[in-house]
């Protein structure tokens, strides 16, 4: 069987109903028999129906052993750095999210937790940054937002050698292109506002633990913490899952074809896309990914400036300015002014988010609409370009 086919058929139908819908049980209490007698459920913050169809739903997904539901992307990462004690250390790829730099940076760092920092796309960089405090891998696999692709399976054998646990954020590739547990990871984690909702709808996050320690561990901090999905969302979410495989191969599609035509324009300098062939670890993503590529190109312009970048993403009309992806609609963004702010320069230009890198969301519309938008959007930038040359020829002359 598919693992679409399986997965539509893994949503339970209601056993009380027979809805074909999975209800919204909208409710903070569960009524008991008896002290500590009841249906499997007591307070909506530990357990809720909705929220654990969700979460049996991304364990099979995800090949794990449990799911837990989160309030955002964030709130799961938290959740999992949350196993670590003062003195632990992270070792984690260098092209990472800024919320998670932030949220280790500013929160972590003075609880004693230290991260190291690395180019996770080379297996001798990932050997020789550990140490023997390293208790966590933090991997992104594709990046965000150079697309970066590290060899899970590798990296996996690595941190275990060492007594580390890998986990790695699959938000970009999802459950329809990559399983990281089978190819070793010990926790896997998504910002479900993306490819698993898909719709721009909501704001979820998700972890699954390989096996039951670190699930029991992570239903705990849940649990402790109440960083929990509503029921609302979690519906939202199982009912953006239900079409993620047709979804994502849509977005695989359409994002190979402009990042093909990226390639070819005289205003790019650089395209990032690991379905193509000049991707520097294009094998590796072959191997552990299947059926696509994702639906995030990432470009950078010969005129590296802020100011070049802007003027491309103030340009496009159906590539709407926006933070987050994974949606219906294609979205852009300019990761140095906008996701990645709170990185310092330096260091997100040596991780290669440079001052004119732009990330796209390539979204369900035609793939030759897209590609035309951004033609227009780059036809714009080389017009100011001619623009400001001519003015400056009058001004010699003058």
């Amino acid at each position: 069987m598919s693992n679409a086919t399986q997965l539509i058929h893994s949503i339970p139908v209601d056993s009380l109903t027979g809805s074909i819908s999975v209800p919204i049980y909208q409710t903070s209490t569960f009524v008991q028999d008896a002290p500590g007698v009841h249906k499997g459920f007591d307070y909506a913050r530990s357990n809720n129906p909705t929220r654990q169809v969700l979460e049996q739903t991304i364990a099979k997904l995800e090949y794990g052993e449990a799911g837990f539901a989160f309030a955002s992307g964030l709130a799961a990462i938290d959740a999992v750095v949350k196993l670590l004690k003062g003195g632990d250390e992270i070792l984690a790829v260098d092209d990472i999210y800024g919320g998670a730099f932030r949220l280790f940076t500013h929160i972590y760092a003075k609880f004693g937790i230290k991260v190291n920092y690395t180019d996770t796309t080379d297996i001798r960089n990932v050997a020789a940054a550990f140490t023997p405090n390293t208790k966590l891998v933090w991997l992104e696999t594709p990046t965000n937002p150079t697309l970066k692709i590290s060899d899970i399976q590798a990296i996996a054998t690595i941190a275990h050698e060492n007594g580390a646990i890998l986990c790695v954020d699959n938000t970009f590739a999802s459950p329809a292109l990559q399983t990281p547990i089978r190819l070793g990871a010990d926790v896997v984690v998504h910002s479900a506002t993306k490819y698993l909702g898909g719709h721009s709808d909501l704001i979820a996050g998700l972890v699954v633990t390989a096996n039951k320690e670190l699930g029991d561990q992570i239903k705990f901090i849940q649990n402790a913490s109440g960083a929990i999905l509503s029921p609302h969302d979690s519906w939202l979410t199982i009912r953006g899952i239900e079409t993620l495989h047709l979804r994502v191969r849509a977005h695989s599609a359409n994002a190979q074809k402009v990042a093909e035509y990226l390639t070819q324009h005289p205003a790019i300098a650089q395209v990032y896309y690991p379905g193509l062939v000049s991707h520097h670890n294009h094998k590796v993503a072959s191997a552990q990914q299947r059926g696509g590529y994702g639906g995030v190109v990432s470009f950078t312009l010969r005129n590296d400036t802020e100011d070049a970048a802007k003027t491309i993403v103030c340009s496009t009309k159906l590539f709407k300015l926006a933070e987050s992806l994974g949606g219906v609609k294609s979205l852009l963004c300019h990761p140095a002014t906008m996701t990645h702010k709170s990185i310092p320069a330096d260091t997100r230009r040596a991780a290669g988010v440079t001052d004119s890198l732009i990330r796209l969301s390539v979204g369900l519309e035609e793939a030759e609409d897209l590609i035309a938008d951004l033609e227009q959007a780059l036809d714009q930038l080389l017009y100011n370009r001619q623009v400001t040359r001519a003015n400056k020829v009058a001004a010699i002359w003058l």
